[in-house]
């Protein structure tokens, strides 16, 4: 079979150091018969040792070459298509009513996900938080930095506060560029995401952008934005301005969207 060069359009670059691929699967741990998508599995180096373990995979490809020869594999389902528009609900569904069992936890997600969209990725997935089990994401490791990052640090922002209100994450594994073909000019990282079981009620719009308009000017005191803002809704609550947008916990984000709210 012709060898598949690697698209920069799609961010490709390919796992290829076994070792790495063998640590990634161990803090997997795939069981039989697990309902599981992976994203962008590109020329199956992480594939081919799920499917080994779990029976049968779904897998999500935008290039249309590597679908075609993952549809070769008789123990996976090709879903072709952008991943920015799978409905990961309906996926749930589909899985389930294909056999995963009674009793079985929601979707489990894993990808290599391309870095140039990795955040508009994690995002999309965000809204179907209560239909997964697990997620395991290859990332940038600055983008993994980000979002399991404690206030009062450089690297806590939106990200930060968008997920961990909606995660409980980890960073897992240091990932060196000599590990993919080609090699990519930054670290990578592999983080556990695992959707918190009782996550606070909060309106997910209003809550982005009340967090984007905090972290919009990080620089200064959050007088000069939330401030404003909220003295535009004539907000009667105690929320102390005097402070930048990481020096903010995420349990405070969450309130004061709570009591913001239309």
């Amino acid at each position: 079979m012709k060898a598949h060069a690697p698209r920069k359009r799609f961010g490709q670059h390919f796992l290829s150091d076994g070792a790495i691929i063998d640590a990634i699967v161990r803090e997997i741990a795939p069981k039989a018969g697990d309902p599981m998508v992976e994203i962008g599995p590109g020329l199956a180096a992480l594939t081919q040792p799920l499917v080994e373990r779990l029976g049968r995979l779904t897998v999500i490809e935008l290039d249309r070459d590597l679908a075609a020869r993952l549809r070769g594999h008789a123990q996976l389902d090709v879903v072709e298509s952008d991943v920015l528009k799978v409905d990961f609900g309906a996926l749930a569904d589909r899985l389930a009513g294909a056999g995963a069992g009674a009793g079985r936890p929601a979707l489990r997600v894993v990808g290599n996900l391309p870095y140039n969209i990795s955040t508009p990725i994690l995002f999309h997935l965000l809204r179907w938080a209560d239909r997964v089990a697990d997620q395991h994401f290859m990332l940038q490791k600055e983008v993994i930095d980000r979002m399991v990052a404690a206030p009062a640090t450089a690297d806590y922002g939106r990200l930060s506060v968008m997920l961990q209100w909606r995660y409980a994450m980890e960073n897992i594994l240091f990932v060196p560029p000599g590990s993919f073909e080609p090699p990519p000019r930054v670290d990578s990282a592999v983080v556990r995401m695992v959707p918190r079981a009782d996550p606070a009620a909060v309106d997910v719009a209003h809550l982005e952008a009340l967090v984007q308009l905090a972290f919009s000017q990080r620089r200064k005191l959050l007088r000069h934005t939330l401030g404003r803002w909220l003295e535009a809704r004539h907000f009667g609550g105690t929320f102390d301005t005097q402070r930048r947008a990481e020096e903010v916990p995420v349990s405070e984000y969450i309130a004061l969207a709570q009591a913001t709210a239309a």
